[in-house]
């Protein structure tokens, strides 16, 4: 069951091998309709992708700051990168994210965009203008909710190189990483 707006769920189900979504409040004749599909279909087995995100990231470690506020996304980000061999670093807002930046290096920033303090959008303005004068760069991917049309476009405007929707898929985190 999803949330009418979670465009992205029903892809994200298929992808983990659900085999139906329903959008919340279900209506009677709907689960019917589900439900007598479900019943008279085969199994549906998970897409080839996403049993290969659960398998090593190819290349070197990456020293990765995930720049996210919600603890939840943390711990997942983390568990998912840590397993993979990468070194991860954490900032739970956009400020906080310039300051480790300043006192450290990074292969890669993975920016949530709605956070306090300074957003992903903020923050990636001020990196971006850091590295103007340095002539450095360093990739940053934008993560978030916000999956509708020109989200990605308004993202890669921002400076950000890359954009993945939440939740996270670790297939497509590792493709857009690797």
């Amino acid at each position: 069951l999803t949330e009418p707006e979670q465009r992205w769920a029903a892809a994200r189900c298929r992808e983990l091998g659900i085999a139906a979504t329903l959008a919340k409040p279900v209506k009677r004749a709907e689960l019917q309709k589900a439900l007598l599909a479900l019943c008279t279909a085969g199994p549906v087995a998970p897409r080839a992708d996403a049993a290969a995100a659960e398998s090593p990231a190819p290349g070197r470690p990456l020293r990765i700051l995930v720049t996210e506020d919600n603890p939840v996304n943390q711990r997942m980000m983390v568990r998912m990168l840590e397993k993979q061999g990468h070194q991860v670093t954490l900032a739970g807002n956009g400020r906080e994210a310039l300051e480790i930046l300043a006192l450290n290096s990074f292969d890669l920033v993975l920016m949530d965009l709605q956070m306090p303090v300074l957003d992903g959008f903020e923050a990636t303005t001020a990196i971006r203008q850091k590295e103007r004068d340095s002539g450095t760069h360093i990739p940053i991917v934008a993560l978030t909710a916000h999956a509708m049309k020109g989200d990605r476009e308004m993202c890669l405007a921002a400076g950000m190189d890359a954009y993945i929707p939440k939740p996270v898929s670790p297939a497509e985190l590792f493709r857009v990483i690797e």
